[in-house]
């Protein structure tokens, strides 16, 4: 049962530096919780100055570019990740040295328990999930926000990141482990499929799912997508399908690819800001209103 220890173990990691990263440097709350104008145009009234300042230095559609920044900032690495390790995969150099220790690793330690549970959850990255699901939360968020965009969006992520993984996979064409393969498996090794799929979509969801939910319910969820995605990567290495650095390319190009599809929509479609245009208007309404009434009095 030890490689289940080392799968957890991987994914509790990286969940949790993922949790302090975002609590510590994330301050682009721009998909605040959801209050309606009457709440606001009461707290504004109570809080006249907090609410100028608001006015004056915060902007909706700045705050929307502070969160793509962030989103940007992921597509960057994760670009440049991918590409040092296809160098590292033609030179069998950096990760690819551990490559082979990793496949072994998985095979010497497995048990018939430890085989069956991580053929369980390495699903939850396949086809056969990750689609169903992806229509359901599509469902359920369009129905939220009465926006169909939110259906779009997801099809873009799952659709883009299967159609990239099998173009990256013929060019590469790399062969899979030969040493202890303990579940199915299709098509050349490089990038992980399953890996690709897990990051790209369960960063959409959290995403979606995050939208007027309060920022520790933000981080939470980011972090419980990074886990996911991690854990089931560890176990296309451990169940001896996939090379280390087959699943590494994964989560680049599925962190890569959601943070370009999140770009192209967060703008316009999905309103990262809307919560401060909520906060301006009411401003804005309680400043005319208080100067016409200065005028008729005078």
């Amino acid at each position: 049962m030890f490689v289940l220890l080392v799968c957890f173990g991987s994914a509790i990691f990286a969940g949790a530096i993922t949790w302090l990263a975002m609590a510590r440097w994330w301050t682009a709350d721009a998909g605040a919780p959801h209050v309606d104008a009457a709440t606001v145009a009461v707290e504004v009234r109570r809080h006249a100055r907090a609410a100028r300042w608001v006015r004056a230095h915060l902007d909706a559609e700045a705050t929307t570019g502070s969160l793509l920044l962030l989103i940007g900032l992921v597509a960057v690495v994760g670009g440049g990740g991918l590409g040092l390790l296809v160098a590292m995969v033609r030179t069998h150099r950096g990760f690819a040295d551990f490559d082979t220790g990793a496949t072994r690793f998985g095979a010497r330690h497995a048990t018939a328990a430890s085989t069956q549970i991580m053929r369980v959850i390495t699903q939850f990255g396949g086809a056969y999930v990750i689609v169903p699901l992806a229509v359901v939360i599509g469902v359920i968020e369009a129905r939220r926000f009465r926006s169909w965009a939110t259906v779009a969006f997801l099809a873009i992520v799952v659709g883009g990141q299967y159609a990239l993984a099998d173009l990256i996979k013929a060019v590469v064409h790399r062969a899979r482990p030969d040493v202890l393969r303990l579940t199915g498996f299709s098509g050349p090794s490089f990038p992980s499929g399953h890996a690709t799929a897990a990051s790209a979509v369960f960063a959409a969801f959290a995403l979606l799912a995050g939208r007027r939910r309060s920022r520790r319910t933000k981080i939470a969820l980011a972090a419980l997508s990074v886990g996911a995605a991690v854990l089931i990567s560890a176990t296309r290495v451990l169940l001896g399908v996939h090379w280390l650095t087959d699943v590494l390319a994964g989560l680049c190009l599925g962190w890569t690819w959601f943070a370009v599809t999140s770009i192209a929509f967060g703008g316009r479609r999905l309103r990262f800001g809307a919560p401060l245009e909520t906060v301006h208007a009411v401003v804005d309404t309680i400043g005319t209103t208080s100067k016409v009434s200065q005028t008729t009095s005078n």
